[in-house]
């Protein structure tokens, strides 16, 4: 939980001098190109590949001249709606985690590190237990809020003494919170059958079975937390160089921390609303896009955001591919390789070195 930093906390503009920059501006944009187009491709297999095997004849009719077959159906009903959703969650997790293993300057940090997924699952089993919520319009909201209760609650004990809010204390603060949160939940979850069966089709973190409306519900939620996020790249790259420097460029360390919480809380609070819980995207993909990024959050941030995507959606299809007929839930697929490629990361680089 300790905040390292390394090499990484250095903008990449500095030391090499002009003769760097170059290369590394292509290397970067090369790097979006490869992002983009790997999103793309994702899109489309999201479309086209599923537990209904439909031919991809028919799947280009359904996109550019429906008849209203059966397979219309399944491509523009169903598919179309969780690509969407699946694409906003993505890049949304992508950029939520960035975001944290800035602010925090903890190379292990991701949404979770604040106590939003914590936050979100009580006062979905809250609204469950208390007013007998069933449906997934009910579910995004209460997520929603208990998102952001959480993510006030830790900011507010985080900040208390004179240093503020530092990475160690908003760190310690979100996991004190997450504890006791995740004991209320499992106390409530646990005296009740009723709440536990709900709650477990939310908790499992899935796209399968969300309705269609679920994205509208969620998408500016996302969207003002995304160019929030983007807004405050320049910050946090003199934030980086420690408080001190920010300052003296005139960035305010607690406007900045502040806002950064609330993009963070606005990002994963209506990806975990919409999809529930969805572990590793937020804390891999970070580390993957600074291959070619570096720490430069100008490009960090939207790199996070497109490989977020990418990574969600093949999850999803490769669920669908490895379970026929039936499928994983992407929540699974993700854990699954996530957790993997994470500790093959850790051991082949010191965490001072990413």
């Amino acid at each position: 939980m300790t905040a390292t930093v390394g090499p990484a906390s250095r903008t990449p503009e500095q030391p090499g001098g002009a003769r760097h920059r170059h290369p590394l501006r292509r290397r970067r944009l090369l790097g979006l190109l490869a992002l983009f187009g790997a999103l793309v491709l994702a899109v489309l297999a999201s479309i086209a590949i599923g537990t209904k095997v439909i031919p991809i004849g028919e799947v280009w009719g359904a996109l550019t001249s429906p008849t209203g077959t059966e397979n219309d159906i399944v491509v523009q009903s169903l598919r179309i709606p969780r690509t969407i959703l699946g694409a906003l969650v993505g890049m949304a997790l992508g950029l939520a985690g960035a975001l944290v293993q800035g602010f925090t300057r903890n190379p292990l940090g991701d949404p979770g590190l604040l106590g939003v997924n914590a936050g979100a699952a009580f006062f979905v089993v809250l609204g469950i237990f208390v007013f007998g919520i069933t449906s997934l319009f009910g579910y995004v909201w209460f997520a929603f809020a208990g998102a952001l209760v959480a993510s006030v609650i830790v900011f507010s004990i985080g900040s208390r003494g004179r240093a503020g809010a530092t990475p160690v204390t908003l760190a310690l603060a979100g996991a004190a919170v997450s504890f006791l949160l995740g004991a209320l939940t499992s106390s409530v979850v646990l005296s009740d059958s009723d709440t536990l069966d709900a709650y477990r089709f939310w908790n499992v973190g899935a796209l399968a079975g969300r309705d269609a409306s679920v994205a509208g519900q969620v998408v500016w939620f996302i969207v003002i937390g995304a160019v929030l996020a983007l807004a405050l790249a320049p910050a946090l790259n003199a934030l980086s160089l420690g408080e001190d420097v920010a300052r003296s460029l005139g960035h305010s360390v607690a406007r900045t921390r502040f806002l950064g919480i609330l993009a963070i809380t606005l990002l994963a609070g209506a990806a975990t609303a919409a999809c529930g819980p969805i572990l590793f995207v937020g804390l891999v993909v970070p580390h993957v896009v600074r291959a070619f990024t570096g720490p430069d959050h100008r490009w960090l941030l939207p790199a996070s955001a497109l490989a977020g995507a990418v990574l969600l959606l093949a999850a999803d299809v490769l669920g669908r591919v490895l379970a026929r007929p039936g499928e994983l839930q992407v929540g699974v697929v993700v854990a699954l390789l996530g957790a993997p490629f994470f500790i093959a990361l850790v051991r082949r680089r010191k965490l001072s070195e990413i």
